[in-house]
């Protein structure tokens, strides 16, 4: 929401689609801590099972682990679009650099061929996932570092943005 905040002036439907795009991303994380956790539960025995047998207690477990690891897949999505606005918010405010904006959607797009590629060819994407992922981390980890130790000055950009207008 500060993101929204801070970046709404440049462009409102981008800056909502950014916001509810992370929103997005965060519920189903979120969600997808109840089938880690109740597949835990199912493994230690927490729950009793026992009609199931060893067999279906342990296939239960597996079933809810892999729900667990798909839907943070499908969140992954969620995580790369949210880059997307954010990138075109950043370039075009002028109080971030402008080749961190670029860097933050090519981030985004490298989340989406990631998960693609983990949906469509597993073994393919387990090999390209080390890889493919390393724009997304420098993008996020750039923009983090961006906004704690040099931070947005508006005053400066806001004469900035005045004079080129």
């Amino acid at each position: 929401m500060t993101l929204y905040r801070l970046l709404r002036h440049v462009n409102k439907s981008a800056a909502t689609a950014m916001a509810v795009l992370a929103s997005i991303g965060a519920g189903i994380t979120m969600l997808n801590a109840v089938f880690e956790f109740e597949g835990l539960r199912v493994a230690t025995g927490a729950v009793n099972l026992a009609g199931f047998g060893a067999a279906g207690s342990n296939a239960l477990a597996l079933l809810m682990v892999d729900a667990q690891h798909y839907g943070l897949l499908i969140a992954s999505i969620f995580m790369g679009l949210w880059l997307v606005p954010l990138g075109y918010l950043a370039y075009k405010s002028g109080w971030f650099p402008k080749a961190l904006g670029v860097v933050l959607i090519v981030g985004g797009a490298c989340y989406l061929v990631d998960v693609f590629a983990a949906f469509v060819v597993p073994d393919f994407g387990k090999a390209i996932h080390g890889y493919i992922t390393i724009p997304s981390i420098i993008a996020e980890v750039w923009t983090l570092v961006y906004l704690l130790v040099i931070g947005v000055n508006t005053k400066e950009s806001d004469a900035r943005i005045r004079a080129a207008a």
